[in-house]
């Protein structure tokens, strides 16, 4: 038991001791209110994890705007969530801009910067609690009212109502005792609850069955009419319908534009449109 300890102390140890390379700014600056600190926008991004030859990104422009969907997709490997997860500066840049409301995602106060986005992961995570703890986690004044509200929206209103206790059903540690796409569909109304300016969903949607997902998607539109939303897929039924599609290619945006767009002038949305839907699906 001691040695296991002691390995046990030193691996966390090893932890604490990391040094981090996301330093909060010195002079925080602050974020535009309203409808112009939702505005994202990466200029030039490059990006390559510590000690990797090959940049994971490189050369990536995007601008996603409040009011619209803006869907990114491409193959495996491709960069996507790479892409993602430097909005909330879970890794910073090396090289180019992260900027949300003209603003470099460096320059803002973790508690601002944090406060402003709403992700939601492919495996999102559940804390061990009840339905209700997990929904309010970080907007703990959130009444019940907006708890069935978000939940209505994300599709998971019937099945927390199924649960015995409803809002105050047990959830274990990690939500292993709901199914994936329950916990994807608690995650999403746990964003909901919170009313962030702007929504990065990372394949969030990946376990749902067709007519969930479009379900889920069609009410989201009104709930997000202001922020701006972010959408990484596989799935081309997901995001065939956002305002912007990005498409990448090895770390590299190779297209953008609708739907129709795409299909008719980029090989690399073509490929991946018809590897999932037939000629007819996909006009």
């Amino acid at each position: 038991m001691v040695p296991r300890a002691m390995v046990s102390a030193e691996r966390i140890a090893e932890v604490v001791d990391t040094p981090t390379t996301v330093v909060p700014p010195l002079v925080p600056v602050p974020l535009p209110g309203g409808v112009a600190g939702r505005r994202l926008e990466l200029r030039d991004v490059e990006f390559r994890y510590p000690g990797a030859e090959d940049a994971v990104l490189q050369g990536v422009d995007l601008v996603a705007e409040p009011g619209q969907t803006t869907a990114i997709i491409g193959s495996t490997g491709s960069g996507k969530t790479t892409l993602l997860n430097l909005v909330p500066r879970l890794y910073d840049v090396t090289g180019g801009r992260v900027l949300i409301g003209g603003v470099d995602v460096r320059d803002l106060a973790a508690d601002q910067l944090w406060g402003q986005i709403g992700l939601v992961p492919q495996k999102p995570y559940l804390f061990s609690g009840t339905v209700r703890s997990n929904l309010q986690f970080g907007t703990p004044d959130a009444d019940d009212d907006a708890l069935w509200h978000a939940l209505e929206v994300a599709q998971a209103r019937d099945f927390v109502e199924a649960l015995e206790g409803g809002l105050d059903a047990p959830i274990a540690q990690g939500g292993t005792n709901v199914s994936g796409g329950q916990r994807q569909r608690l995650a999403i109304a746990r964003a909901l609850v919170r009313r962030p300016g702007i929504y990065l969903f990372d394949d969030s949607f990946s376990a749902l069955d067709y007519a969930t997902d479009a379900a889920l998607r069609t009410a989201l539109v009104p709930e997000t009419q202001d922020a701006t939303v972010l959408v990484v897929a596989q799935r081309v039924a997901t995001i065939r319908n956002a305002d912007r599609i990005v498409v990448m290619d090895e770390g590299r945006v190779v297209g953008v534009g609708t739907h129709s767009e795409l299909l008719e002038g980029n090989p690399t949305y073509q490929e991946i449109v018809y590897s999932q839907l037939s000629v007819e699906e996909a006009a």
